[in-house]
């Protein structure tokens, strides 16, 4: 699968069909197996793709950051274990909250995390630099945000601040759809949850919808 991700939908089956046909009784059972597991595959998808949205609907996420592994400070395994653990961790003493995903980038495949995140004031660790750079895919001169902390200690780091929701939906977008590309599953730091508890009284509902009814428009 992994292969053939960039191609077409029916040429990605195909090739996956012709490569499953020498463990396979015949043409028939490559088939079935193939069409079976990309239908799975495409659930399991529009599962991940709805518990994102709503976890992130509940959320202020303040920051889309992008943290990018040096070389010569880590190799691959240790910056996605550290980082991992570095998250984890401001998430547990400093309520940080995060999803994100691992990516490579397309031409030199260095591993990097984009993720959208959720830090209180005052909580942030090191200091904020502004940095001029060029961009060869814009082409353009620009001014990031990086942390000294995260440069410091992992390689590169880029902090975009989410001022309006359109920012916050283009940094989903991206992420989704990179998930969608790669198969690459979200990680979630922090206590995100899908929903909230509420008491309702029944002159808040305003109507029930859905085929089964259990799902509620309220007033505001």
């Amino acid at each position: 699968y992994k292969e053939h991700m960039n191609d077409g939908r029916r040429q990605r089956k195909a090739a996956i069909i012709e490569g499953l046909l020498p463990y396979s009784k015949d043409y028939a059972d490559a088939k079935l197996f193939t069409e079976l597991n990309l239908r799975r595959k495409r659930n399991n998808l529009i599962a991940r793709r709805i518990r994102m949205t709503r976890k992130a609907n509940l959320q202020d996420f303040n920051f889309f950051v992008t943290l990018t592994y040096n070389s010569e400070i880590h190799t691959e395994e240790s910056f996605k274990k550290e980082l991992s653990t570095c998250l984890r961790h401001f998430a547990e003493r400093k309520s940080w909250k995060c999803m994100g995903v691992w990516e490579r980038s397309p031409k030199k495949q260095r591993l990097h995390f984009h993720g959208i995140f959720y830090i209180p004031e005052g909580t942030m660790p090191g200091e904020m630099m502004e940095v001029k750079d060029f961009n060869f895919k814009s082409q353009r001169r620009r001014i990031t945000h990086q942390n000294v902390y995260f440069n410091e200690k992992f390689g590169r780091s880029d902090f975009e601040k989410i001022s309006d929701e359109g920012i916050l939906g283009d940094a989903m977008s991206y992420i989704m759809k990179y998930i969608e590309k790669s198969g690459e599953r979200i990680v979630y730091y922090g206590d995100l949850p899908q929903f909230f508890v509420s008491d309702i009284m029944d002159e808040d509902i305003l109507c029930s919808y859905g085929d089964d009814g259990q799902k509620f428009i309220l007033s505001d």
